[in-house]
């Protein structure tokens, strides 16, 4: 059923910005979206070129949002230099978006390890071949590099860990709720953290 017509109101909504998100993020599970997960990344270099993309996020909770990457791509890269950026989530079929924008950081190894070996072996290999944002030759150096690394590790259980590679962590300064209305007057609810840690709400307008 589309959520285009429900209100978004203040008295509604969790005074704790990730269970309004963990419960908007299982009503869109429910109502059939694919790939939930997914979010357009917005970074920026040094010098303020901003760069977007979409990924996937892995995980999420009271510290933040996770994806993973390799750290010499573009977007690991831009992250070390300038480490703030936006998290955007759409949900077309409920009329929603939550934009996060916070401060980036590294996940810790064992957190990076523990997703790696969730992995499937394909896509473990895949990383372990991707010289992630570098200029190739073209698609069959990266098949012969994954062919390669299958062959070398066919009796192996375990693929190594590949280097240089790993998480990020966006801890939240601010989330907007976003609801689509009818005549453009959407709902806009905006979550500020205080130098306190509280959380404040604050309604936007459209």
């Amino acid at each position: 059923m589309s959520g285009h017509a429900q209100p978004l109101l203040e008295h509604e909504v969790s005074v704790d910005p990730i269970a309004q998100f963990a419960a908007w993020s299982e009503q869109a599970r429910a109502a059939g979206v694919r790939e939930v997960e997914a979010a357009a990344l917005a970074t920026a270099s040094a010098d303020g070129v901003p760069a977007a993309r979409m990924l996937l996020v892995k995980s999420f909770d009271e510290r933040g949002f996770v994806f993973f990457t390799n750290y010499a791509s573009q977007k690991g890269a831009e992250l070390a230099a300038n480490p703030h950026a936006a998290l955007l989530f759409h949900w077309d079929p409920l009329g929603r978006q939550v934009r996060i924008v916070g401060r980036v950081e590294r996940a810790g190894d064992r957190e990076t390890a523990a997703y790696v070996r969730s992995r499937a072996r394909k896509s473990q290999l895949s990383a372990l071949a991707s010289p992630q944002s570098q200029v190739i030759d073209g698609r069959a150096e990266l098949e012969q590099r994954v062919a390669e690394l299958e062959r070398l590790h066919a009796g192996d259980d375990e693929l190594p860990l590949p280097e240089g590679w790993g998480g990020f962590r966006l801890a939240p300064a601010t989330f907007e709720f976003w609801q689509q209305r009818a005549d453009r007057l959407h709902d806009r609810l905006r979550y500020r953290r205080g130098v306190d840690g509280a959380w404040t709400i604050e309604r936007l307008a459209p």
